[in-house]
């Protein structure tokens, strides 16, 4: 665990530069690669893209670093990281799976936004491995953006929450149509979905009915964006179970290919206006779009002006996964699938959603921090992940962890896990001690002489606090016992 999180900790201060240096001072092997590999949660792979590298090679790599601070510690990184992938030469299981009817030759699709507004961008993420496009929003309306119109919250160099005041496609919706028309032609095995937006009836269903023309395997009903400027609009949709009921049936009656409902978080409870969806006939209920929210930095004014606007990236993942097991766990909707959307950067996110029932995943905020690329770390790892357990079709994954959820009321309240610490691991920083003794039970004790810590047993009421704070993985569970 050490090791894991030592090698995790370096390869998140690699810039993950374009044409990188390192690599080209490499000669052999890869090691721009192999560190993004462990930078997406894919480090028992890193080792195939540097082993004909020796020492020297990567010695190479290191002082080749143009890192702002100091080299990224590459050998070293390398070194350390797990060596077991799964050789070259052995089949994958397949990552293929059917959506609405519409076969997908894996989960992996762009979400309706910025990273999917012409026809060369998309293109070039088919041609890297995306599965499919929800196509950037296409309305009636006159769309103006701002400018500036992205903040982020950050962690050192990367997104911890990105928010974004961007409305819908700004190209006139022919010129779209056309765009979503050519994408099909020229990429037939790839998945074209249409996403649109409506003010009125007539306007959802020439939209809806133009998606079919174009040849689009299956159109998403906008019903979710947080921030446009026309009133009955977006999430204004979204909130009202009745309009989303109402524009998903003129639809459905309008069209034959697939119809997704695209659901708003902004609302207390996700699976009424999705219930809406589900009796109008919708075939799936993507989600979820952007949080409703207000930064305060640098980018976040307007002409001296600000606003609130949608929050994305991975701090919305575990709202974007409640909001999925809300709609699953309702014994009415049957029969429906999930597209999930928010939050995810890595294999194991996207696990997630396809756990919690999702048929297909949407990213957005990964790309436009890190790039299509990410795409090769998204199906190895997963990839991987079935190997590993001996699944064959991904399909089998789906769903998998909904019977584990139970209401609060329902959970063991008559037993507990007691956590123990590793001495091996401790390096005696004491944080589990401060942590235990401001937000515990002060069931931690801190021999400062020795600088270990002790756990009360009398004291502690198995909440974990200190195993999540813990910097190195040095506290474990032991087993559950009745309590006394």
């Amino acid at each position: 665990m050490k090791n894991r999180l030592h090698i995790q900790e370096e390869a998140a201060r690699c810039l993950l530069c374009e044409d990188a240096p390192c690599t080209k001072a490499c000669g052999k092997g890869d090691p721009a690669r192999a560190i993004r590999a462990i930078r997406f949660d894919n480090s028992q792979n890193a080792h195939r893209w540097i082993s004909e590298c020796t020492d020297t090679d990567l010695e190479h790599a290191e002082q080749a670093c143009i890192h702002y601070d100091r080299p990224i510690r590459i050998r070293e990184m390398l070194r350390s990281a797990s060596c077991n992938p799964i050789p070259a030469n052995k089949s994958l299981p397949t990552l293929a799976i059917d959506f609405c009817g519409i076969h997908c030759e894996n989960p992996f699709f762009l979400a309706s936004s910025a990273v999917c507004t012409n026809y060369e961008m998309v293109a070039h993420a088919f041609e890297m491995g995306w599965a499919g496009v929800f196509y950037k929003t296409i309305c009636k309306q006159e769309i103006r953006e701002v400018s500036p119109r992205f903040d982020a919250v950050k962690e050192g160099t990367s997104f911890i929450g990105f928010r974004n005041m961007e409305q819908l496609s700004e190209n006139p919706y022919e010129v779209d149509f056309d765009i979503l028309h050519r994408l099909k032609k020229n990429y037939p095995s790839k998945i074209v979905v249409a996403s649109i937006m409506g003010q009125t009836e007539e306007e959802w269903i020439e939209l809806a009915k133009m998606s079919e023309d174009a040849g689009c395997d299956a159109v998403e009903l906008n019903f979710s964006c947080p921030q446009m400027r026309e009133s009955g609009m977006g999430c204004d949709v979204g909130q009202d179970p009745e309009l989303v009921t109402f524009f998903t049936a003129y639809v459905k009656r309008t069209v034959k290919i697939p119809v997704i409902a695209k659901m708003t978080p902004n609302i207390a409870h996700i699976a009424q206006p999705a219930m809406g969806a589900y009796f109008a006939g919708a075939d799936a209920i993507s989600a979820i779009n952007t949080i409703k929210s207000v930064t305060l930095g640098e980018g976040s004014e307007v002409n001296g002006c600000q606003t609130g606007s949608g929050y994305s990236g991975k701090a919305v993942k575990p709202i974007a996964l409640r909001h999925i097991l809300a709609m699953a766990k309702n014994p009415i909707m049957k029969n429906i699938q999930y597209s999930g959307i928010g939050g995810i950067e890595t294999w194991r996110d996207a696990l997630e959603f396809l756990q919690l029932g999702c048929g297909n995943v949407q990213v957005c905020t990964a790309v436009m921090e890190y790039g299509y690329r990410i795409i090769d770390d998204l199906i190895l790892g997963l990839q991987t992940h079935l190997q590993e357990r001996g699944i064959e079709h991904l399909g089998d994954i789906v769903g998998e962890r909904l019977p584990s959820f139970f209401l609060p009321s329902d959970l063991d309240r008559s037993t507990m896990v007691y956590p123990t610490i590793d001495r091996e691991k401790c390096i005696g920083c004491g944080r589990c001690y401060i942590s235990c003794c401001d937000g515990g039970h002060r069931a931690i004790t801190f021999d400062k002489e020795t600088r270990q810590p002790h756990i009360a047993g009398a004291k502690c009421v198995g909440c974990h606090l200190c195993r999540l704070v813990c910097p190195v993985g040095a506290i474990g569970v032991a087993k559950r016992i009745v309590k006394r």
